[in-house]
């Protein structure tokens, strides 16, 4: 098993629009309601290939391997990316509590933990103004909540 990275930083606006953030599941039936079929249409159109961070945080694998921000073997490697990430952001979150050097360390702790047994970590600070940062750790080959899904860079070229 590896992790790979993902990392997003945009307006809440945007990550707000779930339609965008689910795979597109079964095709509507022919007596759908047209919003049924718009919202189809939109998550084949727009969630293979976004950049935006999924509803489930496996679903990261779905996405096309240029979102892949890095890949560890160990769990204390990824941990060490997630740390730079929050680190680099922490002076722009919204909140000071969440900023708190002490939290964000528990926060890595805890990360490399969930990852060592195969879990995902996915956490999500509102930065001053009207943007979202989101990261992400998603275990591969195989994740434990989504098994069949396939490595992303398994298929790059």
């Amino acid at each position: 098993m590896h992790h790979h990275g993902y990392a997003w930083l945009g307006e809440k606006k945007d990550f707000d629009k779930e339609g965008v953030r689910r795979p597109p599941g079964r095709p509507p039936t022919p007596g759908s309601p047209q919003e049924v079929i718009d919202r189809y249409r939109q998550a084949v159109a727009e969630f293979p290939s976004s950049g935006m961070p999924p509803i489930q945080t496996a679903h990261w694998l779905m996405k096309p391997p240029s979102v892949v921000r890095g890949t560890w073997e160990e769990p204390k490697e990824a941990g060490e990316w997630l740390s730079l990430q929050l680190a680099e952001f922490a002076p722009r979150f919204a909140s000071a509590q969440e900023a708190d050097a002490t939290r964000l360390v528990v926060l890595v702790r805890a990360a490399v933990e969930r990852l060592a047994w195969g879990g995902d970590v996915s956490l999500g600070h509102y930065i001053k103004g009207t943007v979202f940062h989101s990261v992400a750790l998603v275990a591969c080959s195989p994740n434990r909540d989504e098994p069949h899904l396939p490595c992303p860079l398994a298929t790059a070229s």
